[in-house]
Parts: structure tokens; sequence; C-alpha cells
């Protein structure tokens, strides 16, 4: 194939996380954002080494997998690639992409491993707790639109008042804080001329309380103008923010949201990065934070606090971690015990366990199997995490964990107790390489490794295979719906564990 030439193909198939593989008579292209069976036609953008990669031009015929588009949306919003799929088949897809990623990354592991498949989101629609919403324009000097950005666009915003994979608050939130600004004459922050006002809307919602925090995100700029770093007038500022304000208290007076809002927010941010970030917050009704519960424990969340965004599927997640958890050191009969109950019993024999939760998070997981160790030690590096995981324990009347703020790679220099079990749940990226030989250093006997990226996991797989580790089994979790992304659970073991370097 040359670059820069357009050819049609069909999808074979799609491997980790959208990458068509689309056969064009004897040479196949990588096509993102295709889906099986679908006829195209790509553009070639980039050849090297043989390897040719293009950009989806058009779908000439649907694959005979799709039904239909349920979101008005689907192919123009960047968020959702599996939308036009039966969820089973989306199902299917995401477990033959990590299957085949574990086996690569596992061909040279002489032992049998078990593969558990995929299990699916109880609720595969309107499952997001959280939205990061983009203020701007459809097309280029178009009216005030509020959204998700235009896929393959950094700057185009669509507006998805029909968004599936958030609820109907979600929905009405949208509209109407779009319609304030769009009746105020406000205008947007450009990114590239770094003047404007209006940035980002930030919605969380709790599954299972329906607390409801909205936060909007704006420059400090004038409301209706002025140049990069010009100071808007504060009675301005102060008198539109509070009509946003009461916008959103109108909405609950009337009884149109199902949940309940227990905070509104204003963030001043300045940043040139086009990120949610806080320079300031201002409380312009209630808190600034919302309560979650997740199996029987209940989690402080703040605006910026990590939090896996469907409760539904975390616990599917985090029931399945506790599970192989579990199966160190003979401990399942702890980890089955009843969610709530939070007891420390470290008389009991075979107790006296100390887990080290690396990357930690503001301490979910930690909190979770509380009651499979003596003690529990997580490692995170963002301090406000931190500060939550250490807020949310003592909420929950757990005694036995303890949260470090710091670099996992400096810190478990630092920490000179040797661990029983590891949990291991790093960012997309997977863990630094100068941390795995520290981790596998340790010698423990079971380590289990929650991923978000299975080609991170992979790539971290082939390290620990040659500290000594083997993997005994795996599964996916199907935590993003409608999207390209999947969790994955393994559980490693060392046949000679205790030997600690």
């Amino acid at each position: 194939m040359k670059k820069g030439q357009v050819y049609t193909g069909i999808v074979e198939r799609v491997e980790f996380p959208n990458k068509g593989i689309v056969r064009a008579g004897e040479e196949t292209c990588v096509v993102k954002n295709s889906l099986p069976g679908q006829k195209v036609s790509f553009l070639v953008n980039k050849v090297r080494h043989g390897k040719a990669e293009a950009r989806l031009l058009e779908v000439i015929e649907s694959s005979p997998l799709e039904t239909g588009d349920p979101c008005s949306h689907f192919g123009l919003c960047g968020g959702c690639t599996y939308l036009s799929l039966p969820y089973e088949e989306q199902l299917q897809i995401k477990e033959r992409q990590v299957k085949e990623l574990l086996e690569r990354a596992l061909s040279k592991q002489e032992e049998s491993w078990q593969w558990e498949g995929i299990k699916g989101s109880p609720q595969p629609c309107e499952y997001r707790n959280k939205m990061e919403f983009s203020f701007g324009d459809e097309v280029k000097d178009g009216p005030l639109s509020l959204g998700m950005h235009r896929r393959g666009s950094m700057y185009d915003v669509v507006h998805v008042h029909d968004c599936k994979i958030v609820d109907e608050d979600y929905r009405r939130i949208l509209k109407a804080v779009l319609g304030y600004f769009q009746a105020m004459g406000t205008g947007f922050h450009h990114k590239m001329r770094h003047d404007g006002f209006l940035r980002h809307l930030l919605v969380r919602k709790a599954a299972r309380t329906g607390e409801i925090l909205v936060a909007l995100v704006t420059s400090s700029q004038a409301p209706r103008g002025g140049i990069y770093g010009q100071q808007g007038d504060m009675g301005e500022i102060r008198a539109l923010t509070e009509g946003f304000c009461q916008c959103l208290l109108e909405l609950q007076k009337r009884g149109e949201l199902d949940g309940v809002l227990t905070g509104i927010l204003h963030i001043t941010n300045d940043s040139l990065a086009d990120v949610v970030q806080s320079d300031r917050t201002d409380i312009l009704f209630g808190r600034d934070y919302i309560y979650e519960e997740l199996l029987g424990l209940r989690f402080k969340i703040s605006t910026f606090s990590f939090f896996q965004t469907n409760t539904y599927s975390a616990e599917v997640l985090y029931e399945t971690a506790r599970e192989y958890v579990g199966k160190a050191g003979d401990q399942t009969d702890a980890c089955n015990r009843a969610a709530g109950d939070t007891a420390v019993e470290s008389s009991r024999p075979g107790r006296g366990k100390l887990l080290y939760d690396l990357y930690s998070g503001t301490g979910t997981i930690a909190q979770l199997m509380a009651a499979a160790a003596d003690r529990v030690i997580g490692v995170e590096i963002v301090e406000e995490a931190v500060e939550a995981a250490r807020e949310n324990a003592a909420l929950n009347g757990l005694q036995n964990c303890e949260f470090i703020a710091g670099d996992v790679l400096k810190v478990l220099d630092e920490l000179t107790e040797k661990p029983d079990m590891i949990v291991l749940d790093p960012p997309r990226d997977g863990i630094h390489p100068k941390a795995l030989p520290k981790i596998i250093g340790y010698g423990v006997e079971r380590i289990v490794y929650i991923s978000c990226k299975p080609t991170s996991l992979a790539r971290d797989l082939e390290a620990f295979l040659e500290g000594g580790y083997r993997v005994e089994r795996a599964v996916a979790v199907d935590q993003f719906p409608w999207t390209a992304n999947v969790e994955t659970v393994c559980l490693l073991s060392k046949p000679d564990a205790g030997h600690y370097n």
C-alpha cells in the first residue's frame, strides 16, 4: 500500500483498543474506529516497515453484526466505539482481544493457566457516574455548544443530548446549562487564542445514593469577551454563576431530577492546557463532595477524586479481585465475609497478613481488602487521593489501613517490611520499568494485578515471568460498555515464594 492512496476493504477483526484490521486484496491495513464485517474506504497516512495505517473515510456497507445506532451522536462523538453492536457481540470482541494479548505474553510459560472469559457490566447503559463536558462550537464560529469532542477533532464540540452511557439527570443538566448560557450570550474559552470564559462542566452522580455534584469550570476572564490575562469584572462573573446555580436548583425544584443536588461549584482555571483543574473553587450551593456506596462501604468523593466511573461494574471488578486475593495464604474464608463486616480479627489463626495496595488511588481496593489482611498499606502519588483514602477509611471504621503519599518507585525503597500479598492497580501505562524489579524482588507468593489497559498488562507480565512468577488465572471485566476499553484481573503466583531480595 502507498501513502496518500485511497483503498476499500473488509474489516476482518478488531485488535485492542480500536484497531480494525482491514483486508484489501492481498494486503492488510490498520483502520481505527471500524467494526468487524464492515466494508470501508480509507486513506493510507502511514507506511512503516511494511505495515500500513489509515484514516477511515466512509463505511460503504454496514457489518452484518450491527443492529442500528441507538444514539443519534454515534460516529460523531468520540466516546463510543461499539454502540451499533449487540452488547453480547461487544463482549466477545473484548474477550478475544484480551485473551490473544495474554496468550502471546504467556507463550513462554510452561505451566497452564486458566482463562475465565469476560464479565459484563450489570448495567450496560446509563452507567457513568462522572462526565466532563466541554464548551465550544460544533462548527467554526457556530453557536455555543456543550458536550463531547467530535471524533478526531480537538476543537469541535457535539451537544450529546441523546447520550446513552449517562442517565436522564445528566441529559437534563446538560440541556439546562447550555440553554442558560446561550440565553446569556456567554462565550467559550478558545484553546488556540486563550481567550473566552466557559471551559468545562463536570457532573458526578453517585449510582447508589443518587447524590449529584455539578462544577462549572471557567477562566477568570470577562464573560462577554476580553483578551488572555484580562481579569473579568467580579460582579459580572458572580451574577452569571449565581444564575447558573439557580438554573440547576430550578430543575430540582420542578422535580425534573431523579437524584438530589448536593453541591454546585464554580471552578476558576486559567491553565493554558485543556484540562479540568482548579486555581480556585467557590461553593455556590451545598458542599464540594458526594457520598457513594460500594460493596457495603461508604466513600466520600470530592470534585477531583478518582473513583471508578461505573459503580455497578466496579463491584464486579472488586469482588473478583477480592476473591483472587482470597486465594493467597488460604484467606478465601476471610474474603468471602460480608462486605459490611469490617472488624479486624488479628488473633484469628492464619491471619497476620500484610497486604500492599500499590497505586491505591482513593483507597477503594485497600478498604475492600481490609478484611483479608491484618494490615493494608496503600501507596499513591496523588496527595489529594491519599487524604481521601484516609478519610474514607475512618468513615468506614477501618483501623488497619495505612496510606502513604508518594511515587511507588521511591516509596518501595523506604518500606522495610516484606508484604505477604500485593495488589497492583497501576495507571494506563502500567508499572514503571524501574519499579517492576522492586515489586518482583519481594518474592511474595501471590500478586493480583488489575489493569485498565491490557497491552500494558501484557508487557508487564513478561517481566514477571522472567522474575519467576507465573499466571494462574485471568479474567476480563467490562467496566466501560460501548467504548474500546476493558479491565483485566490476573492472579500471579511464585512457586519458590519467600525469597526477599
